[in-house]
């Protein structure tokens, strides 16, 4: 890579937060090996403009906002009426990358993702994918045919592409979230939690999770009898629960027992330090358990895109690191049953934590900023 010419980059994904953080992490870890070869660069971001493109942009990438229509593998009106969505966001793309003409695109999958894919290759700009889900989404599986090289997490999401171009790499962790480590006594005292007590942590996902909120607030007293409570609502549920979280707290007398939040702005590895147990969805956000060495109890969305969060869960799971619920078994008994028996148990709590800390796979962005670099430098 000549150092006197700036590195361009496009990032493509969207939709949630799973495809978006994981972009920023690669970028970070870009932004490092660009450094260490005096390479100026400027990094540019393809996808809807929303709450995720907000993020991207704090992180120093140009937006250039595309219409995003959306890709699915069953029969809906909405894919008639995406069409259209999807002509225009290809048409976006096709200007966009022409104007800018990167190095590279680099693909999270997602929400108006596959466009911009298609546009690259027919400019011949390689294109990096990563699949964060051990079921790859159709957004990847469409755009693998059009890459240069393919990132997966899990073991299982291998067979689905050319095994001469895939490696697994496992998911690309914000470097926000690993730095800083204290001890989980600590954490639980910074975070104004009892430090001789377990806590339990409930994550919601990145929107937070309505049907989560309205189970632990139906069983609130009974949860908080066992254990502290640090829970992530979401942003758009907090206000309600709160208010009703408010008066089961002051009818109980246990305030200092929960703390409810909307999101963790900077906060999530504070967090998951304190956490004894993590009650949460599923995910690529298992491996973010996983980094932290967490036993959890997961309960994946039902209607999770081709069910890949079940999917998920159950890979973490039989490794013996998780228990998974399913919605239509999320019920008071079996669900205390659980809780009371990992936190109980201290043996198994460990073979739970230990299980967890050896599915993580470190370094995954800087693997997939090495490639990407090396990709560019050979195409030179």
């Amino acid at each position: 890579m000549a150092d006197t010419e700036k590195f361009l980059m496009v990032f493509t994904g969207g939709g949630s937060g799973g495809h978006v953080y994981p972009l920023i992490a690669v970028s970070e870890a870009l932004r490092k090996r660009l450094a260490a070869l005096n390479a100026p660069y400027e990094y540019f971001y393809m996808g809807p403009k929303d709450q995720y493109a907000s993020l991207l942009a704090e992180q120093g990438m140009a937006i250039r906002p595309i219409t995003a229509g959306k890709v699915r593998r069953y029969l809906s009106l909405q894919n008639i009426l995406d069409i259209p969505k999807f002509i225009i966001g290809f048409i976006q793309s096709l200007w966009g990358l022409y104007v800018i003409m990167p190095d590279i695109v680099f693909s999270k999958g997602g929400t108006g993702s596959l466009g911009v894919v298609i546009a690259a290759w027919f400019y011949r700009i390689p294109v990096l994918i990563h699949e964060s889900d051990a079921q790859p989404g159709l957004n990847n599986l469409l755009s693998a045919r059009f890459s240069r090289e393919i990132f997966v997490s899990f073991d299982r999401a291998a067979k689905y592409f050319n095994p001469a171009i895939t490696k697994v790499v496992g998911s690309p962790l914000r470097p926000d979230l690993l730095a800083q480590r204290t001890t989980r006594e600590l954490a639980k005292e910074n975070l104004g939690f009892d430090p001789s007590k377990p806590l339990v942590l409930i994550l919601g996902g990145s929107q937070g999770s309505t049907r989560i909120n309205e189970f632990i607030l139906a069983n609130f007293a009974e949860l908080l009898r066992r254990t502290q409570v640090l829970h992530q609502t979401g942003q758009a549920n907090f206000a309600d629960v709160e208010k009703l979280s408010h008066a089961a707290l002051l009818e109980t007398g246990t305030e200092s027992r929960y703390q409810a939040v909307p999101y963790f702005a900077g906060t999530l590895a504070m967090a998951m330090t304190a956490a004894d147990l993590v009650i949460s969805r599923s995910g690529s956000s298992v491996f973010e358990l996983a980094a932290f060495g967490l036993p959890s109890i997961l309960i994946p969305l039902a209607e999770s895109a081709n069910g890949h969060q079940l999917i998920d869960a159950e890979e973490f799971a039989k490794t013996g690191a998780a228990i998974v619920i399913e919605e239509e078994n999320l019920l008071p008994g079996i669900f205390f049953g659980q809780i009371d028996r990992i936190l109980s148990d201290d043996g198994l709590r460990a073979k739970m934590s230990a299980a967890s800390a050896k599915f993580f796979i470190p370094n995954a962005a800087e693997t997939i900023a090495g490639d990407i670099i090396a990709i560019v430098a050979a195409t030179e």
